[in-house]
Order: C-alpha cells, then structure tokens, then sequence
C-alpha cells in the first residue's frame, strides 16, 4: 500500500514538508504521455535555478516509471542523463510519439508547459 507522501507524489502534488527531490518527482509526475519537460523547466517550476539538482533527483528516482523521469530532457531537446542509458530512453520517448529533429527531442511540438 503507497504511504501517503508517495500517493502525492504520483498524483503531481507538492505538499508542506517535501523534500526537494519528492518536489520535484511530484512535478515530473505531471507530465503526460508523449510530452517532455526540462531539467532547467521543473527547477523554475520550484523557484531555482538548480537545474543539476532536477537531475541528481532524477537519478535517484524510486517511482519510475509511474513518475517517468524519462520525459526529463535537455534545454536543447538533448537526451541526457538516464541510468538505464540513452538508446532507451530514445526508444521510450520515440513509442510515446515524442518528436524529434536533428537527434533531439522537438520541445516545440513535444514540449509541455508546468
């Protein structure tokens, strides 16, 4: 049974008392299949500019892929940083119908607003 700070989590709430990372698991449980967002995207979302710490949390994401830390990429559409690695990440976004152009995700028709 999910505890209740993962239950908000997985339904996109950020709540008094979180932790930075369960702040922004919450945010990247909000984005819907076949859209990405930003690291940099989600630090704003949370009042930073601490776009490295979206991406340290990411990585130690335990709720993926129900918070799918996957649709989390560069401020240039770049795929980075996935432990399961790149290709898969590609694959992932690519069956979701994510866009691409030039190798990079197309923010423009697959990007969403937070």
């Amino acid at each position: 049974m999910p505890t209740k700070p993962e239950l908000e989590i997985l339904a996109g709430k950020i709540v008094s008392g979180m932790s930075f990372n369960q702040q922004v698991w919450a945010i990247c449980a909000r984005v819907p299949r076949g859209k990405v967002t930003t690291y940099a995207a989600i630090a704003r979302k949370l009042g930073t500019q601490a776009y490295r710490a979206v991406g340290n949390a990411m990585n130690k994401n335990p709720y993926a892929p129900k918070v799918p830390c996957h649709r989390v990429v560069g401020s240039d559409g770049s795929l980075t940083g996935f432990a399961a690695g790149i290709e898969k990440k590609k694959r992932l976004l690519k069956a979701e119908g994510v866009e691409f152009a030039n190798g990079k995700v197309d923010l423009r028709k697959s990007g969403v607003a937070l």
